[in-house]
């Protein structure tokens, strides 16, 4: 899906337009207010798991090491898209030159990549706890985790860099509206007049063996916890074994269904409304860093005590 109406024609064709809401700029600023709410709300939440997991001797272990690393992720995703977005609806700041707009989908989707596979990592720091819980402590020490949270980081941002280089290197000879408030990659292709084969086939090659493959292990470990789980003889022990997969099955859920959701539309929604295609667009990028920190602050009591002392000792002083 692509919009291809430019306010203004001599355009240079290395300047892209970001899209707001078409046929709702005059809404512009009331659109704003709850976008404006849930990038603060992902902000502060997501900070404040960092800080807590951070400064909380009881939060010093490797499952609420790996939520730090996924609270992380969700920062950069929130701060890779919230400038152009927020740009647009406020000051009608459309315009974006090729380099501001290469980076902004380098880190989008290098963000994203990171998410799905701390997701993965935290899957099976599950399966380790519940299936061997006598090896947990020293196969998933403090770090390890660090370790791995750096080599994930590193991994998505390599995966990414070489489409990324490529599409600097593309001419654009097209109308440059780009589909969203922010740039992706495959808007930016769209619009390419060069050969973009490479691109698309590297693109292809990188999407399948890393979230493919992510969603598939997330589903293979969580079939031989339930196995696991359901061999506990104790209804009690298996319900609370169970309750603690519960906060990662919804932040998995979070992340997948947007994104899932959103390919649907580009894919099979040719004849649909843009704004669809818009708001599927913004909830893939805000909804899970929105969520991450709500679900984990309700579903897991440590996350929850801390936060309850940390607000009772600021009232204290």
């Amino acid at each position: 899906m692509r919009i291809s109406t430019l306010p203004n024609a001599n355009l240079s064709f290395s300047t892209f337009l970001l899209t707001g809401f078409p046929g709702l700029e005059w809404a512009h600023h009331w659109i704003s207010l709850p976008i404006f709410v849930g990038y603060l709300v992902a902000l502060l939440g997501n900070a404040t798991i960092v800080h807590l997991i951070g400064t909380d001797p009881s939060l010093h272990q490797p499952m609420y090491y790996f939520l730090a690393i996924l609270a992380v992720t969700d920062l950069g995703l929130c701060v890779s898209t919230l400038p152009s977005v927020l740009g647009v609806l406020w000051f009608d700041a459309r315009t974006v030159g090729l380099v501001p707009c290469v980076l902004q989908q380098h880190f989008l989707h290098s963000f994203s990549f990171m998410e799905s596979a701390v997701l993965f990592a935290m899957a099976l720091d599950r399966l380790v706890a519940i299936r061997f819980p006598l090896h947990y402590a020293s196969v998933l020490t403090g770090p390890r985790v660090a370790l791995a949270g750096v080599v994930l980081g590193m991994w998505s941002a390599a995966v990414t860099a070489a489409p990324s280089l490529h599409l600097l290197n593309f001419k654009y000879c097209h109308p440059g509206a780009l589909s969203h408030a922010y740039c992706l990659h495959q808007d930016m292709i769209h619009l390419a007049s060069s050969d973009t084969h490479f691109s698309r086939l590297y693109g292809l090659c990188i999407i399948i063996p890393t979230t493919g493959s992510d969603v598939l292990f997330i589903l293979l470990f969580y079939t031989i916890i339930l196995c696991t789980v359901l061999a506990i003889a104790s209804t009690g022990e298996w319900l609370k074994a169970l309750n603690t997969c519960l906060s990662h099955i919804l932040a998995v859920l979070c992340f997948y269904v947007p994104v899932l959701g959103l390919s649907i539309v580009h894919r099979f929604g040719y004849h649909t409304s843009p704004l669809v295609h818009i708001l599927m667009g913004t909830v893939s990028v805000l909804f899970p860093p929105l969520m991450n920190p709500v679900i984990y602050s309700i579903k897991t009591q440590q996350i929850l005590r801390a936060i309850l002392r940390m607000v009772s000792l600021r009232k204290i002083q």
